[in-house]
């Protein structure tokens, strides 16, 4: 027989260890399910069962395929000493999941509680093996083996879709102990709550129609400060403009009436001085007549 190589006596190790957790959770899913009284719950357990006997069949040939034996929790070292430390380990492994089947009944104060803490124990339980099966997927991967590979992914995505379900199904199993053990009195019913919601919804309405009415008053009064801020600028300017403007057309008026009268005192005075002048200077045209006609008288007389 071929001496086994050190990488496949990792693998081996590796598949040995979810292994041991597949049979583990055999008891522990058996008992989960007798203690279980939800149809749905209880129904997808079964097929859980059904499935973690599966993976460790699967898990169990690829470890003789490898050139490995099946153990619940091998133990690193030479062959002789690893022999009868897995042998060990396997006998406390099986006793610790008998043990642990009666422990899953008593656990919790009702029904509905210990159903609850059974899906936690579950859904912790779901996580232990994802993580296992990635690293068995991860190292067959590096170190060539496909077919370890898929399998190791195959499992792993089933143990992801019962991890979900459990997801779902916690608080569904929570809302059953708070009904089964806390008085009603002390528990908010939906009608409650939707009166809650209810009374939220009218306050924060309220709360915003009132900041919607304190905008729209801050707003009038800023519009109404500024139309009487534009009113009283406006009368002020025209008033001003008026005043200035009848300041100026009075002043010019009375510029233009004195200088008319000015104008005309001194047009009249000058026409009166003209027509004194002229008048005057008629008369003394007058005079040089008269003297013409003294003149003329003269020069008759000195003819005769």
């Amino acid at each position: 027989m071929a001496e086994t190589t050190v990488r496949d006596t990792k693998l081996i190790q590796y598949l040995n260890e979810a292994y041991g957790k597949e049979r583990q959770l055999e008891t522990a899913l058996d008992a989960h399910i007798q203690m279980t009284t939800r149809a749905p719950y209880k129904k997808r357990l079964q097929e859980h069962l059904r499935e973690t006997k599966g993976h460790a069949r699967e898990v169990e040939r690829r470890i003789k395929k490898l050139g490995g034996q099946a153990e619940l929790a091998p133990a690193p070292g030479p062959e002789i000493v690893t022999e009868a430390a897995s042998a060990a380990t396997s006998l406390a492994s099986k006793a610790v999941s008998a043990a642990k089947g009666p422990l899953h009944m008593i656990r919790g104060t009702g029904e509905q509680e210990k159903m609850l803490k059974n899906a936690k124990t579950e859904y912790w339980n779901e996580f232990e093996e994802i993580a296992t099966y990635t690293a068995i997927e991860t190292l067959a991967d590096e170190v060539g083996d496909k077919d370890t590979a898929q399998l190791a992914r195959k499992i792993r995505r089933e143990e992801e879709k019962m991890a979900k379900f459990l997801e779902r199904q916690i608080p569904q199993l929570t809302k059953g102990v708070v009904k089964e053990e806390i008085p009603s009195s002390e528990r908010q019913t939906r009608r409650s709550r939707r009166s809650s919601r209810s009374s939220s919804s009218r306050s924060s309405s309220s709360r915003s129609s009132s900041s919607r009415s304190r905008s729209s008053a801050r707003s009038s009064s800023a519009r109404s400060s500024s139309s009487r801020g534009g009113s009283r600028s406006g009368g002020s300017s025209r008033s001003s403009s008026s005043r200035g403007g009848s300041r100026s057309a009075g002043s010019r008026s009375g510029s233009s009436s004195g200088s008319g009268s000015r104008g005309g005192g001194s047009s009249r005075s000058s026409s009166s001085r003209g027509g004194g002048s002229s008048s005057g200077s008629s008369s003394r045209g007058g005079s040089s007549k008269s003297s013409s006609s003294r003149g003329g008288g003269s020069s008759r007389g000195r003819s005769s």
